[in-house]
């Protein structure tokens, strides 16, 4: 029996080393009842980056809190945003923008169960840290400095920056990944990410024509020189556009008005890791952090690519 016993060990190991190292390489990391192949967890973690950052700015744009109280298990000791505060909204808006608030929540939840994650990144969510993008856009500095949170409206052009660039991460993942709990986590993700743009370009397009206080500047012309500056940041072309465009540029080529942005067969547009990066970072170089992130993004993609300067 003994001999028979070893005889059974030694097959098994010669069956585990003949095993196709393409297969047991592909190692899959179990949270919960579906696994994740390893090629498509940098794909899922680096979306975390985002997404606390919305989930901040959202929460703290209604509640004047964030996630340290509501649900500080998810930020795994990551340090509390900077110069984040409660803001200025009327009734309806601070509804809404509660509701992105927790379902940031829900979004983070949803990634942190399927891949271990990392702690919140330093976010630098302060009024100067938006007025630097709002002077990048125009090329000058507004006077006084853009506030994201004096009242509604700034607050809603400051959240047009926001979702829109999650959103196509998502488009630009999705056809990456290999995983079907993976396909289903980022389908899931950016139905939800792409109804948040989709209902901050609403709002912000009832005001298309109007002037944004005391600037003398229309709401489109804002949502336009943010959309040219992510375009610039970002390097590739166009991927970005405002609520009011050259009717060419429009659905099908026949309007000008742009409540939604898409390509010309009206698709999401897509971003890569190192187009987001450039943009949250807002030097142009992936590899060069500032803008929302002072120390720089993380997940293995942000912190491989990240140079100090």
């Amino acid at each position: 029996m003994t001999s028979a016993s070893n005889v059974i060990t030694i097959v098994a190991l010669a069956i585990l080393l003949l095993f196709p190292k393409s297969q047991s390489s592909q190692v899959l990391r179990d949270h919960g009842s579906s696994t994740v192949p390893q090629s498509d967890i940098d794909l899922l973690e680096f979306p975390l980056n985002l997404e606390f950052l919305e989930a901040e700015f959202f929460l703290f744009g209604a509640l004047g809190y964030g996630l340290d109280r509501v649900a500080p298990n998810l930020t795994m000791g990551g340090p509390s945003p900077m110069g984040a505060r409660r803001a200025n909204l009327d009734t309806l808006t601070r509804d809404i923008i509660l509701q992105f608030g927790w379902q940031e929540v829900g979004h983070l939840r949803a990634i942190q169960s399927k891949v271990t994650g990392f702690p919140r990144p330093l976010l630098d969510l302060s009024p100067s840290s938006f007025a630097n993008v709002v002077d990048l856009a125009f090329g000058r500095r507004l006077n006084p400095p853009f506030d994201p949170y004096a009242n509604t409206l700034n607050f809603l052009l400051a959240s047009y920056l926001v979702p829109y660039v999650g959103l196509t991460g998502y488009v630009g993942a999705s056809p990456k990944l290999k995983g079907a709990a993976s396909k289903k986590l980022v389908a899931g993700l950016l139905g939800v990410e792409s109804g948040q743009d989709a209902i901050i370009r609403a709002l912000l397009y009832q005001r298309a024509l109007g002037r944004v206080p005391p600037y003398g500047i229309t709401v489109a012309e804002f949502t336009n020189r943010i959309s040219e500056l992510r375009n610039r940041l970002g390097s590739t072309g166009l991927k970005d556009e405002g609520l009011v465009v050259p009717p060419v540029q429009g659905a099908e080529g026949r309007v000008a008005g742009n409540v939604l942005a898409g390509d010309e067969h009206s698709l999401a547009f897509a971003r890569t890791p190192e187009e987001i990066l450039r943009i949250v970072y807002a030097s142009g170089n992936e590899n060069v952090a500032g803008g929302f992130y002072p120390n720089g993004a993380k997940g293995r993609i942000a912190r491989t690519l990240l140079h100090f300067v």
